[in-house]
């Protein structure tokens, strides 16, 4: 397992470690011997075309698919054999929007902190602060479906976060939302990871959401081709930046169907 040195000195386990995973849905082979390794407190991009396995690999890390092949642990806890204590470690923001449209933001918010055992009283105090956070304490009994695409989505952060995981996973999380919606989105989760210290595992297939400081896991056809910092990546490559580095490791330009993300 890898491990990462604390402030203190205290050695720590992967915020994520994936390995030698794989997957199939029949016959069909959808994740090969997928390995890497996530540092806590990291802001890591697994970038992707739309089929390259993004949301099977996700779906497998949040255990809503059962690990045959290889194993997953959450800061030590493996997501097979200790389902409870890795899960309660994390965060889970998924591409569908799963907010229930005829309630409003706070019942929403509060039948999931009631999920986790959280406390009328503490669960209104960390509802009250996270949506402060992200600009929609206003909101706080509208309902749902009164919001914008930009607005669910940070609701959804919201409780994604109300039990205070280590480890946030967001799968496509600016999928449908205009510019702007689309950078407040990536800004808000990249405060999280300033301010407080959160790992953060982004699932996306758009270039431009991919910083100089990130790391970055490029995943093609279910299979793992580059991992490491973005400069790392793009050295690989043979290339000058990330955009042609992953044009270069996948095979796709941004004038073919398939690059369009790029």
């Amino acid at each position: 397992m890898q491990n990462v040195k604390s402030i203190d000195g205290v050695s720590l386990p992967a915020a994520l470690e994936v390995s030698g995973l794989g997957h199939h849905f029949g016959r069909r082979q959808v994740l090969s011997d997928i390995s890497f390794s996530i540092a806590p407190g990291i802001f890591t991009v697994l970038l992707g075309l739309n089929g390259a396995g993004k949301t099977t690999l996700f779906s497998l890390i949040s255990h809503l698919y059962d690990t045959r092949q290889g194993t997953i642990r959450v800061f030590g806890h493996d997501i097979s054999r200790a389902p409870g204590e890795a899960l309660r470690r994390l965060g889970i923001v998924f591409q569908a929007r799963t907010l229930d449209l005829d309630l409003s933001v706070y019942q929403n918010l509060s039948y999931h902190a009631s999920l986790h055992g959280i406390g009328h009283k503490l669960a209104l105090e960390r509802i009250s602060s996270l949506l402060a956070q992200v600009d929609m304490r206003e909101r706080l009994t509208d309902k749902a479906r009164s919001l914008s695409g930009g607005q669910m989505r940070r609701i959804e952060i919201v409780r994604a976060l109300l039990h205070r995981p280590p480890l946030l996973l967001l799968d496509e999380p600016t999928v449908g939302l205009d510019i702007q919606s689309r950078a407040e989105i990536v800004a808000t989760i990249r405060a999280l990871v300033a301010r407080d210290g959160i790992s953060v595992f982004w699932a996306t297939h758009l270039i431009d959401e991919v910083e100089d400081g990130d790391n970055v896991v490029v995943l093609d056809k279910g299979r793992v081709l580059a991992q490491g910092g973005v400069s790392d990546v793009v050295r690989s490559a043979g290339s000058d930046n990330i955009r042609r580095a992953f044009a270069s490791l996948t095979g796709f330009t941004p004038s073919s169907p398939e690059g369009a993300g790029l």
